[in-house]
């Protein structure tokens, strides 16, 4: 045992429910203007399939669905709705934290710091994909229609590794509300699962797919960039800026001409025959693309103005919207029931519904026009929403992020400014439910944080600039940090030039985890070397590393070592350790009896344990 030197004295005889998840921090009341009342919506109904309410998985990209209270609810996939920031800023560079939606709770800390890419999905974000640092695909949840591609429908509350697209890369991903799966590989393969009563999967078949399927028809010589899901109908992108739509049509969301649902890929002609599409999206029975010269072209429903093209009728081809003339979009982003656009001068235009402020115009009313919305001077590079709640969020060159629309159950009708770094922070604490706009990427960051940098330093000869020599061994530091960390230090080394400090009073185990805890805040000693830190702490009086000291003797503490720990907490006046210490081997006085450190205990300790066992009744039978 390791302990401080000297030192010792005769043994005394006696002395909140949270249910999505953890929203970072309270709006100011000033920026809630409203609390959602029912029956405030104005959004219409739009024509759907009644069969499936209380089995639809939210979804990235959908749009407008019937609520119990009349609203509409629905959304977009959103999922590639961003620019590029001409500028570098420090909150861009923070890494994304996956942990602030609820359902990774599920998940250990190891499993967590291996995440690269990671998709939250589901009616409740009960539903998860995820891929790791080594390009393996996990997922979790309650696999509603086989939504988790495992090969059956029952539930897992593990990451299950999915190995039927073993060795893909994930390049981007959508979903829909049954929910079914669309996903393209890196090398521009499209593979589909889950819900597919519509042929939403493009297979060809209205059978559920309950693991991916490689989707190649009409395909086989495309590479997919890009794709984007509605409720029941699913859209992808080609790298030479071709359109294909499949599965449900009845409001002309396939942009087929028609409104019978589309079993297999089609292309999407009409006004998009000779152009070059650059981003797609969807609403719930809607679709849109922005083409290279900022045109943006929409079909499907449009029963809340979402279209914008001034009306509230269904469009079944492709139409560019006409009032956006002159004005270059470059993304397009699809929310439960409205639209927003990001133009080519960080401008932000929305319309559509608009009962919960999420056009961000300072009202409640619905837009079928293009209207600007006005946050600060700063340019906005990116733009986001989510079918699953009536909330928008856009990100501007300075880093600044904003929100606005429904925010857990108030309505915004303003760009409220939040402090999170990025907008998929908006959508994990203040949407209901906590599900993802967009595939998230964890990207690897090597750079060391302060405190990092400081633990890698820590008995590094080639960078300090003081020594102590300790049993005959050397512990290096650093002087400055020293007296940073410890007052007795600030003191002790206050104009003292030598680089050579002799310590006799502590022992070398002691006296080094001592200076590892001003280096890292954490100690890693066993419990009968955490004796002797504890009464270091106490002479330096340091109160943290006293705590973390007993904290290691209790944790650490059993039948075998509880009288040497009792005998070091005597010798070195631990008191409220000694009394720990004695009422542990009171409570397990039979073994502890039996033990070596028990037949080799000091005479005197010996003596003043039995008597003050004696006192307690230790001995009553």
């Amino acid at each position: 045992m390791s302990a401080r030197k000297g030192r010792g004295r005769q043994w005394a005889a006696g002395r909140e429910e949270e249910g999505r998840g953890a929203v970072a921090g309270p709006l100011p009341s000033s920026a809630l203007p409203s609390l959602l009342v029912p029956g405030l919506a104005t959004e219409r109904n739009p024509p759907r399939p009644g069969c499936f309410r209380g089995r639809r998985q939210l979804v990235a990209a959908p749009g407008p669905r019937p609520s119990s209270n009349g609203d509409l609810e629905g959304g977009a996939d959103a999922a590639r709705a961003c620019a590029e920031p001409v500028q570098a800023t420090l909150s861009s560079l923070k890494m994304l934290d996956v942990g602030k939606w609820p359902i990774f709770s599920l998940c250990s800390e190891e499993e967590l710091q291996l995440i690269r890419q990671a998709c939250v999905f589901g009616s409740a974000g009960n539903e998860v994909l995820y891929t790791t640092v080594n390009d393996e695909i996990f997922v979790l949840g309650t696999n509603c229609c086989g939504c988790l591609g495992l090969g059956d429908v029952q539930s897992t509350i593990e990451p299950r590794r999915l190995d039927s697209l073993s060795g893909k890369k994930i390049a981007c991903l959508s979903y829909g509300s049954g929910p079914h799966i669309v996903l393209a590989t890196t090398e521009g393969e499209v593979f589909t699962w889950g819900h597919n009563a519509y042929s939403q999967l493009g297979n060809g078949t209205t059978n559920h797919g309950l693991v991916p399927c490689h989707i190649s028809t009409n395909l086989s010589n495309k590479q997919v960039t890009e794709v984007a899901c509605g409720s029941y109908h699913s859209l992808v992108l080609t790298s030479d800026g071709e359109v294909f739509a499949w599965g449900y049509n009845n409001s002309g969301q396939v942009g087929s001409g028609s409104t019978a649902n589309q079993p297999i890929p089609r292309r999407v002609t009409g006004c998009l025959q000779n152009k070059v599409a650059v981003n797609i999206a969807c609403g719930q029975m809607c679709s849109m693309a922005v083409v290279n010269t900022g045109e943006v072209y929409v079909w499907g429903y449009n029963g809340n103005g979402q279209l914008g093209l001034g009306s509230s009728g269904n469009q079944p081809t492709p139409c560019r919207i006409a009032a956006l003339q002159g004005i270059r979009v470059q993304r397009v982003a699809c929310g439960y029931a409205h639209t927003l656009v990001l133009t080519d001068e960080g401008q932000v235009y929305a319309w559509g519904a608009n009962s919960y402020g999420q056009l961000g115009t300072g009202n409640k009313s619905n837009q079928s026009y293009p209207a600007p919305v006005v946050v600060e001077k700063d340019r906005i590079i990116e733009i986001a929403a989510c079918h699953s709640a009536h909330t928008s969020a856009a990100k501007t060159q300075g880093g600044h992020v904003y929100m606005w629309g429904q925010c857990r159950g108030q309505s915004v009708v303003l760009p409220h400014l939040t402090h999170f770094s990025c907008t998929d922070d908006v959508f994990a604490c203040f949407a209901t439910p906590a599900v993802s706009w967009r595939l998230l990427s964890v990207e690897p960051d090597d750079h060391l944080t302060v405190a990092e940098s400081l633990k890698r330093e820590f008995d590094n000869p080639n960078t300090a600039d003081l020594k102590f020599l300790v049993d005959g061994k050397y512990i290096y530091a650093h002087k400055v940090l020293l007296k940073i960390r410890c007052e007795h230090f600030r003191s002790s080394l206050e104009d003292n030039e030598d680089d050579t400090v002799e310590m006799s009073e502590f022992s070398y185990p002691v006296y080094r985890a001592f200076l590892e805890y001003l280096y890292t805040d954490s100690i890693s000693l066993s419990p009968e070397e955490a004796v002797g830190l504890l009464d270091l702490a106490t002479f330096y009086r340091e109160n943290r590393l006293k705590k973390l000291c007993q904290q290691t003797i209790k944790q650490g503490i059993c039948e075998e070592n509880a009288i040497a720990l009792l005998s070091a907490a005597v010798k070195y006046d631990a008191q409220d350790l000694e009394e720990f210490c004695f009422r542990f081997c009171i409570n397990h006085l039979t073994v502890v009896t039996q033990t070596s450190g028990f037949a080799e205990m000091d005479h005197d300790l010996l003596k003043n344990f039995i008597s003050k066992a004696s006192r307690v009744g230790a001995f009553k039978n």
